[in-house]
């Protein structure tokens, strides 16, 4: 039974605290940090949009900048472990530029979904933010993990 809780309890620590550069942990670690993420833009994408009557795509961008913030912080410093002093000016760019890009394939996506398809806005940000994670991780994990190592 020891060796059982000492197997999971290091299972728990390299899942959780420990610097890794492990492509499955690091996608586990991203898909907390992205469920996260989704959270704060889905719940902003529904508040900006029935609360403050603003178009679904204006209330998708300001979201999708909002939950950027909160992916940009928790991937920096869980998923991809970059140290704030390793070129941070750099590391910060590139992950703008992903989020911009991120951003394009998000705001098509959901016009697409909503205004060809005729989907209802909150299950195109969905279908969206599912597409665009996706691009997000491997964009990510390619040019932040790999080049600035």
């Amino acid at each position: 039974m020891n060796s059982i809780h000492r197997y999971m309890g290091a299972f728990v620590d390299t899942i959780l605290y420990k610097k890794t550069n492990h492509p499955i942990v690091q996608f586990l670690r991203y898909g907390v940090t992205g469920s996260i993420a989704f959270l704060v833009d889905f719940v902003s994408l529904y508040v900006l949009t029935e609360y403050c009557s603003l178009h679904y795509l204006i209330s998708a961008a300001i979201a999708f900048l909002l939950s950027a913030v909160v992916n940009y912080l928790l991937s920096i410093s869980w998923v991809f472990n970059r140290s704030r002093k390793d070129k941070p000016m750099l590391v910060l760019s590139v992950f703008i530029l992903i989020g911009l890009i991120g951003l394009g394939l998000t705001e098509l996506l959901m016009w697409l979904f909503t205004d060809v398809v005729s989907l209802h806005y909150l299950l195109s940000k969905i279908v969206a933010s599912a597409l665009v994670a996706l691009w997000n991780f491997v964009a990510r994990r390619t040019f932040i993990q790999k080049k600035f190592n």
